[in-house]
């Protein structure tokens, strides 16, 4: 019988000490079906006992390190060239094996609604997910989070592409991806991390904002309302909203929205903590951003915002300027018989402003190929070739047209203002007839639609009411008709001339 107990004992002792053991871990990013990134050193990292030995072998290197203190370890695997799949094997105290991992060229694809936005509403959706047979292309979607400290792991799961697995992720993303897959020949990695109406200081850190004056207003009202958003003060909100409702009902008018805590998926960090620092710092070729819809009606502080973003990005990354791919609002809404001021042009002006000012930073447009009653335009084909040609040049260095015409240069002759362009490709042309979009203005800053003819690289622009032109505009409106493009069928990058103040200057 003392046998019998002390046996049990033991077997008790043996069980407690498994339980306690910590099995070696990596994140939700780091799995089966992965890709990883060529021609850098790759971190590799995770969760284990303190002091526990930890190897990672992977394309005939191991590399060993030992858990800290705090549980965590990591390393570095040698720069990898592309070749076949093959297996990763993770050990400690228990053994990892994940299958079918490749090296190639690995992207972070983020936004709001319109990257987000999911192959089966596409123009031609059934087809192109039917022809989505790419197994060398791998697919990762972050599973959407909101948190007010930054994250350490995420939910998600890689997955080759196919049928099965294209439809339900990001249209953009996908139709960027296949054109770099088909044109340098090797496997592609697409993290897709979005959120439908998020504004980007959702997917900026709070001490990136917090030392720019311009920005930091946003950090300070949001640190105001979490301050004050008590369980107690929350529940007399959404009893007053219940009483709103009911009142909206009886009158047959338009329900209110029901009120939100201070920590949601529009405040600033919420989703750079809950779906950009889960992935840092996975190895990636770049970038993709497709947002500013909802930060439109503050343009201007985007000039400051979107650069800021991708400089924190970066640097949270430490992998220097990776290359950033901007795509350009589509044109939306009713169109103006008259030139007017556009908070939308506004913030596509800061969008373009941001991939000439910064680094390694490109930007698609998507001005011809929008719908004006419906924000999410379904061409998203046209969108991702065209993010595809920016990062084929700026990151792979192919000598490609890449560029739609961008304004360079204006001088005045007369009654004539002549607007040099550059990325012309071949030779500028009207599509469909005369040249549109063009308005011009004299010293009273008063716009009118313009006679807009092309001379080689220039468009000379005129009109009868103004009898010394000051400043030009192309494509300045929120749905403007537009018709200038190059011989590269890619069109012209809305401009103006003018620095004037807009609608949106002094919006915070």
């Amino acid at each position: 019988m003392k046998r019998f107990a002390r046996a049990v004992l033991v077997l008790t002792f043996v069980l407690a000490a498994s339980l306690l053991r910590a099995d070696v871990k990596v994140p939700a990013i780091i799995g089966e079906n992965m890709a990883l990134q060529q021609g850098i050193s790759v971190p590799i990292w995770g969760w284990a006992d303190a002091g526990e030995e930890v190897s990672v072998t992977y394309a005939g290197q191991t590399k060993t390190t030992k858990a800290g203190d705090d549980k965590k370890w990591s390393v570095k695997l040698d720069t990898m060239k592309v070749g076949a799949p093959s297996e990763m094997v993770i050990k400690g105290k228990n053994t990892l094996t994940l299958k079918n991992v490749v090296v190639g060229e690995v992207w972070v694809n983020s936004g709001q609604s319109n990257m987000e936005f999911g192959m089966g509403g596409t123009t031609n959706s059934k087809e192109e997910i039917a022809n989505a047979k790419f197994p060398n292309i791998r697919l990762f979607t972050v599973k959407k989070a909101v948190k007010d400290e930054a994250q350490s792991d995420c939910e998600g799961k890689w997955t080759e592409c196919s049928p099965e697995t294209a439809g339900g992720f990001s249209a953009v993303a996908y139709f960027f991806g296949r054109k770099l897959h088909q044109d340098l020949g090797v496997p592609i990695g697409l993290i897709h991390t979005s959120w439908g109406g998020t504004p980007a200081e959702s997917w900026t850190t709070i001490a990136t904002m917090a030392a720019d004056a311009d920005l930091k207003p946003m950090v300070d009202r949001y640190e105001g309302a979490k301050a004050a958003d008590s369980q107690e003060a929350f529940d007399k909100k959404m009893a007053a909203w219940k009483v709103a409702v009911e009142k909206a009902k009886a009158e047959k008018k338009q329900a209110p929205r029901p009120p939100q805590r201070a920590l949601n998926q529009n405040s600033p960090a919420a989703l750079y903590n809950g779906m950009i620092a889960p992935i840092i710092p996975f190895g990636i070729a770049g970038a993709t951003w497709y947002q500013g819809e909802s930060n439109a009606g503050r343009a201007m502080q985007y000039r400051k915002l979107l650069p800021a973003m991708i400089t924190d990005w970066r640097k949270a990354w430490g992998q220097g300027d990776f290359p950033f791919m901007i795509v350009q609002l589509a044109n939306f809404m009713k169109r103006e018989e008259l030139p007017v001021e556009s908070a939308w042009a506004e913030l596509r002006e800061a969008q373009t402003l941001t991939s000439i000012n910064l680094p390694k930073t490109g930007i698609g447009l998507a001005i011809d190929i929008g719908d004006d009653k419906d924000i999410h335009p379904k061409n998203k084909q046209d969108v991702g070739l065209r993010i595809a040609l920016q990062a084929l040049k700026i990151a792979y260095n192919k000598d490609i047209p890449f560029s739609g015409p961008m304004f360079d240069s204006m001088t005045v002759e007369g009654a004539n203002a002549h607007v040099k362009m550059k990325h012309v490709f071949g030779g500028l042309e009207a599509k469909g007839g005369d040249l549109k979009g063009f308005s011009v203005a004299g010293e009273d800053k008063k716009f009118y639609w313009a006679t807009a003819k092309i001379d080689g690289d220039s468009i000379i622009v005129s009109s009868e009411k103004v009898a010394k032109p000051v400043a030009v505009r192309y494509a300045w409106a929120n749905n403007p008709e537009c018709n200038l493009y190059n011989k590269a069928n890619l069109p012209a990058v809305p401009f103006r001339t003018d620095t004037w103040p807009g609608v949106t200057d002094k919006a915070k």
